[in-house]
């Protein structure tokens, strides 16, 4: 049976449009850019689709060691693998008991955490405690600091909570203990919960910038977004000026390689993003009413 569209649903259709050409453009634009003949690019010719396309952008910006975008791009791809994974196993952990009733306190510790999440100390108390504890230039900072997320961790104790009560009882009748109940029936059933915060947690330590400009002073651990900022905004401070150039007669501006570097940042989300889009809905919302 199909559903009668009214005025008003073909006007968000047309503004839906709309706000998807507007979003999708300007990385459509960097895409084209990035595989166009920079002869093209200077002339202003490139919108949608390349003119003159060639990949030698791309082979320049992942061959020269001077731009640092592959050590850019595997540092990021690192801090992003062993973050989420950190993140999700404590963030799950500390929801678990957060998500019982007979836990003495746990209101208050619940409160603790939304204390923390409005109230920030500021960027020179953290830089000095990070200090101390010898995370500043560390591999860690980009790790430890961020490894449970207040609104995850409501997210996650949500959709535990929601839970039927029975499966714990069910579990102790057969002799299972407060582990194996918590990493036999309650993780493999907070599968869409756990999918959800993995993608909020890879996204924003992939996007992170503040931190690393603050804390990682290493040439060696710097992210793909400080790198970007070194290629964009302040190249001539450290080396990474870009010059225009010609390669196997294909010539380089510039805006070409911003372009290429641009994307290369922004691909990896853009192809793990649609693989659990699926779980969004169902992990936020499916402890949102119970009963």
């Amino acid at each position: 049976m199909r559903t009668k569209l009214h005025g008003f649903d073909y006007i968000n259709m047309i503004v839906l449009i709309l706000v998807s050409i507007i979003c999708i453009y300007p990385l459509w634009n960097i895409f084209a850019v990035s595989l166009s003949d920079g002869i093209y690019v200077a002339a202003s010719e490139v919108y949608l689709a390349p003119k003159g396309f060639n990949i030698e952008t791309f082979k320049y910006v992942l061959n020269n060691p001077r731009l640092g975008v592959s050590l850019g791009l595997w540092n990021s791809f690192v801090y992003t693998v062993v973050g989420t994974l950190v993140a999700v196993l404590l963030t799950f952990i500390t929801a678990y008991p957060l998500s019982k009733k007979r836990l003495a306190g746990r209101k208050t510790i619940m409160l603790i955490f939304v204390f923390t999440f409005v109230f920030e100390a500021g960027i020179i108390p953290n830089f000095i405690v990070y200090k101390s504890l010898g995370l500043v230039n560390s591999f860690w900072v980009m790790i430890i600091p961020g490894a449970i997320n207040t609104f995850l961790l409501i997210i996650m104790r949500s959709f535990l909570d929601a839970l039927p009560e029975e499966l714990e009882e069910s579990a102790y009748i057969d002799g299972a203990s407060d582990l194996q109940t918590m990493w036999k029936i309650y993780f493999p059933l907070a599968r869409p919960a756990i999918a959800t915060v993995s993608i909020f947690y890879a996204v924003s330590i992939w996007n992170q910038y503040l931190m690393p400009m603050i804390y990682l002073q290493k040439q060696s651990l710097k992210p793909i977004t400080v790198v970007l900022y070194n290629l964009i905004v302040s190249g001539s401070k450290d080396g990474t000026s870009l010059e225009s150039m010609t390669v196997n007669g294909v010539q380089l501006l510039p805006q070409n390689l911003q372009a290429a570097a641009i994307f290369l940042s922004v691909a990896p989300i853009l192809i793990v993003y649609p693989f659990a889009q699926k779980y969004f809905t169902k992990g936020m919302l499916i402890g949102a009413v119970k009963g």
